[in-house]
Parts: structure tokens; sequence; C-alpha cells
């Protein structure tokens, strides 16, 4: 069913399409199969909530959102289980998640509180300067299937609290959990048409989105190329939008870092989620002179981690999320080993007699050189490469990424280091010993074609509204 105007509705086509286990390819459930028309109806209701919607004063936006974490938390269990089911990570990592989406939620209902405007001096003294803080419209919103929780709450919760309406198109893999969230909006009293949820074929519903002058945002979280092709298509109709886009992540490890610290850190950070996350560690640069003991390490904690479906308590590495990711992990691992890189943990696909899905080991590859596909592509898959630097000038060079510039990491206990390389890594996020500095009210996004705009705290809210300049000129008595 899609959620239009404060409704559960089949498509207009009356098409519905499956949803699958990516562990056992066993079917979870269906969603309608919305089109160009079910979008249209969506963006059309949303155009006519905003109307009353921007008019709510902060403390009511407030109060709803408040209520809304409280029907996610009452939900919080079923929502962990469904995107465990949908898209394979571990359960307790998707009870992490729906705990960081009722973060945002809850954050936002604080922020709603927090929207001010300016007076500035004038240049003569019959005039006066306002500066006022206006919702930027009506908002679509594309959210990806890794974090089809935290994904969604992180957009729609700014957009509430500025005052915005929404419509929201999830992930095809990952369409059920977006419906347990937009029942607990709707049982939290959600106006009509404020938030409105359309799944189905991904071009044609951001078409719509792009063609639309009553969207004037399209926010985004995925990969560069998509995002790339909807900023060309928002371009038409002038829109603001907000890009979260591909990582390629650089974790460097210095010689007087606390190496246990580093390694824990690294295997947090790189197989999270079977490494299916844009800020997951993706090159691990060791120095040289501590590159033999940290491998050793590594290897000897990562072939402990266990492989299977993410229902099981036990289950530390779930399912790829399909055949496609395995194959380019695979090509990956073939092109660094042909060119002298060695796999000291993991390197295979898992098969299981019980479960269809695409598993693979969590994978360790040494004496990576720059030259290797893995060393330039992004991989969303469990694979760690170690490469080796000999000082902090060449590790900069080589960690800034020509493309990317979402995420780094970086482990040294000499403060001033610390404070050097958080001024030069040419990234929007940079952990200092913190393998996991996402939050909900720090700010998340990258910078060159990692994207544009930012998500959390008050810089996500100021994504959600223009500024309005007024010049009063006044009588004098």
């Amino acid at each position: 069913m899609l959620y239009i105007n404060g409704e559960w509705t089949p498509s207009v086509s009356n098409k519905s399409f499956t949803i699958y286990n990516p562990a056992t390819k066993e079917k979870v459930g269906e969603m309608a199969y919305g089109n160009k028309e079910d979008t249209e109806m969506a963006i059309s209701s949303a155009e006519q909530a905003f109307k009353t919607w921007k008019r709510k004063t902060a403390g009511e936006k407030s109060a709803f959102l408040k209520t809304f974490a409280d029907q996610l938390r009452v939900r919080a269990e079923d929502i962990a289980r469904t995107i465990t089911l949908e898209m394979g990570k571990p359960l307790r990592e998707s009870i992490g998640e729906v705990n960081l989406a009722i973060s945002y939620v809850d954050w936002y209902a604080e922020e709603a509180k927090r929207i001010y405007g300016d007076t500035i001096p004038a240049s003569s003294i019959d005039k006066r300067i306002f500066v006022f803080q206006e919702p930027v419209g009506v908002v679509a919103a594309i959210t990806p299937w890794n974090f089809p929780a935290a994904m969604i709450t992180r957009k729609i919760a700014p957009a509430l609290a500025a005052g915005c309406a929404v419509v929201v198109k999830p992930a095809s893999a990952t369409p059920l959990t977006a419906k347990l969230i937009f029942e607990a909006l709707d049982a939290a009293g959600l106006p009509k048409g404020v938030a409105n949820l359309v799944t189905g074929p991904s071009q044609e519903i951001a078409s719509t989105f792009n063609e639309s002058f009553a969207v004037r945002k399209l926010t985004f979280t995925g990969s560069t190329e998509v995002g790339i092709e909807l900023m060309r298509g928002a371009a038409d109709t002038v829109k603001k939008v907000a890009m979260e886009l591909g990582g390629h992540a650089p974790y460097i490890v210095f010689e007087d870092a606390d190496l246990e610290t580093a390694v824990d850190g690294a295997i947090a950070s790189k197989f999270r989620n079977a490494g299916q996350t844009c800020v997951c560690t993706n090159r691990i640069y060791v120095h040289q002179s501590i590159a033999d003991e940290f491998g050793q390490l590594f290897a000897k904690k990562v072939r402990k981690l266990a492989i299977g479906n993410g229902l099981d308590e036990n289950t530390d590495i779930g399912p790829l999320i399909n055949r496609e990711s395995l194959s380019k992990i695979s090509s990956q691992i073939n092109d660094a080993i042909n060119l002298g890189g060695k796999v000291i943990a993991g390197g295979k696909e898992v098969k299981f007699e019980q479960m269809e899905g695409c598993f693979f080991e969590p994978t360790i590859i040494n004496y990576a050189t720059d030259e290797m596909n893995i060393a330039k592509e992004e991989t969303f898959g469990p694979i760690a490469p170690i490469f080796t630097f000999q000082s902090e000038a060449e590790v900069v060079e080589r960690a800034n990424h020509f493309q990317y510039g979402l995420a780094a990491y970086c482990y040294t206990n000499d403060f001033s280091r610390a404070i050097r390389m958080m001024e030069n890594l040419e990234y929007g996020i940079v952990g200092i010993n913190d393998e996991m500095p996402t939050t909900a009210q720090a700010p998340f996004g990258g910078v060159k074609a990692s994207g544009v705009g930012r998500e959390g705290g008050k810089y996500g809210l100021q994504e959600y509204l223009v500024e309005k300049y007024v010049s009063m000129k006044i009588k004098q008595n």
C-alpha cells in the first residue's frame, strides 16, 4: 500500500512487487508498485498540506515530533526485525539503527523550537531590515536500502520541524521498514498530506519529482552516479538539492596509536553491515613500522567473526544485498591478487545448505598498492586492504582521494598530529580515534563527489529553510 494524503491506498495500476530476504531468498512481503500518477497525487497532497503545516507554531511541530518518536519506540522491535529481514544486517545492528533513527526525531523535536531570524542595521534611519527563515516547501526524499530507517527519519524529521511537507521514496529492496515508519507517523496524528510514501520504480518516481515545480527540494542518499543524474534533472526546475553520495574512506594508523584500539575500530568500521555503508573504512593505511603487527592482530580477530543470517544472535556478518555486490568484490580481490596483494583472512564466498543468499567471508588483503582497483573504487562489501606508508605528508596525499570526500579516520596519540590530520584530510567527516562519529546532533555529509549539503544537527535543519529578506521603510516623527 502507498500512503497518500493520510490514507493507505493501492497503486493506480493495482500492481505490487515482492520483497525478499537477502539471506534466505524467502518472501518477506509485498508493496504497491506506484507510478508517475501516484507520485503526482502524493506531490499534490503535500503541496496542499504545506499551506497549513508551515503555519503551525514551533511548539505544535515539536509536540508532533515527540509523539512520532514515542510511536517509533512502541514499534522499535518490529522495525529492527523488519530491517534485518529486508536487507540482512545482524539484528543487533538493526536495533542500533532504530535507536539512531529515533534520536533524529528526538533531536528535531527540540530543534523545531530554535528557528531564528535576524534584524540587520539599515543604511538609513527610515528603514528597518529583517531576515526571516521560512520552510523551503514540498520536499522529495529518496532513501537507500542499507539504512532504511535512519535515512528516512534523518530527512523527514528536520523537514517537518522546518514546516515542510514531504514525499518519501524508499529503496525498492527495503520498503517495509518505510511502511512501519509511516504507520508510526499516522498513529502520531500526522495531518493529511504532510508526509506521503510512494514505492515503485526509482527512475519513474525520481523523474516525476524532478519535473514537478511543486517540489522545491530534492534530498537523496545513494551512489555518486545516480546523484549526479538527479542533480542534472533538478536543474530544470531549479530545486534546492542535498546529496549524500559515495565514499572511499581512508583509515590511517600511525606508529604511536594504540594498536588494539585501532584494530577493534577497523573491524567495527569496516565490517558493520558487511561493509555496505558509505562511511565504512575502504583503505587502511598503516605505518610501515607496525604494519606486520597490525596485520597479524587484525587477521586473528577477523577470522573469529561469524557469518550467517542476521536473525541469528551470534551473527557478526550478514549477507550481501545481491549477487552484483558479490561479483564486484570478487573482481576487486582477483585484481588485487594479480597485482601482488596477499589474502591473509577470508577471500571466499560462503554457501549454506539452508540459505540461498550471497555471503562472503570478511577479507583482509595485505600488500595493497595504489594501482589496485580497490584503491580507486568504492567497495560496498567486507574487504579490507592494508597499505603501508612512511610519513605523515605521504599518507595525507594518498588518503585524499581525487573524487571522494565523505569520511576519514585517523588513529594517533600525538595531539599535534591529530590537529594537523583533521585540518589536512579533505573529508566532510573526520574521526580521530573514533570509528563511529555519526550522531544526530552533528552534521553528516561530504565534499567533492561525495555530495552537497548536510544532515544532522542545526545544519540539517537549515537545509530545509530559505531566507526571506524584508526591507521596510517607515515614517519618522
